[in-house]
């Protein structure tokens, strides 16, 4: 039977490289964003279904979920870095308004979309939410974010496994192809961040893709609760 994928946040970088390579196994994938040129652009390319969707918005999340019959795979790849607050905002305000932010894209959006559609995931099911390295060190209200992320990913599973469905984390490194750092990025940077890594490379968002389709065959039905690190050796664990 075709499998059913949600994956948020799937207009651009990892949410769209992880659509694409779902959409070929094939499978009946569904993508969402905020921006309406966006989707429909990503939906047409990739021959997937599209919607307009702001997984902070809990009214718009129920819309979506009940849009669908089923799902097998719900991958949490919205999220990103805060906007900066409008010039002559108060410093207080501007720091409650950036972690505020923080955590409505990169935590609040898996929690609202997974408590959405958990009613409608089959046995074998798998949630695969994009967390980063930014949870380990220099992650700031960003980091936060992402460490509260894999928190909640643990309780989750907990909650979800006896019913046949795994959860996890893909911690992302430094990786290429996204517009995370939209103008941050330098030469320097660069530089530096691929150092880091072992094998002296950045990753790519297939290399995130990769993980995310593993996690959610049959050779990873004993894996869940879990943070995995992609990241070159950036970041190491023992």
């Amino acid at each position: 039977m075709t499998r059913t994928v949600l994956v948020t946040g799937g207009t651009s970088g990892i949410g769209r490289a992880v659509a694409a390579r779902f959409a070929a196994e094939p499978a009946e994938v569904v993508v969402t964003g905020r921006t309406p040129a966006a989707v429909k652009e990503t939906a047409g390319e990739l021959g997937v279904r599209g919607v307009v969707c702001d997984a902070t918005d809990p009214a718009q999340v129920a819309s979506l979920a009940d849009t669908l019959d089923r799902l097998d795979v719900l991958v949490n790849a919205a999220g990103g870095l805060p906007p900066q607050a409008p010039g002559g905002t108060p410093p207080l305000a501007a720091l409650l308004a950036q972690w505020e932010a923080s955590m409505a894209q990169n935590l609040l959006t898996a929690v609202l979309s997974t408590a959405s559609v958990q009613a409608l995931f089959t046995d074998g099911g798998s949630v695969i939410s994009i967390g980063s390295i930014g949870a380990e060190r220099r992650g700031g209200s960003y980091g936060a974010a992402k460490a509260a992320l894999a928190a909640w990913n643990a309780s989750l599973s907990a909650e979800l496994a006896p019913s046949g469905v795994t959860c996890n984390v893909i911690s992302a490194g430094y990786v290429t192809g996204t517009n995370f750092f939209q103008d941050g990025m330098t030469d320097t940077r660069h530089r530096a961040l691929v150092e880091e890594t072992h094998n002296k490379r950045p990753g790519t968002v297939d290399d995130i893709a990769a993980m995310a389709c593993f996690l959610a065959s049959p050779g990873a039905r004993h894996i869940t609760g879990q943070t995995l690190h992609v990241n070159g050796g950036a970041h190491t664990t023992r």
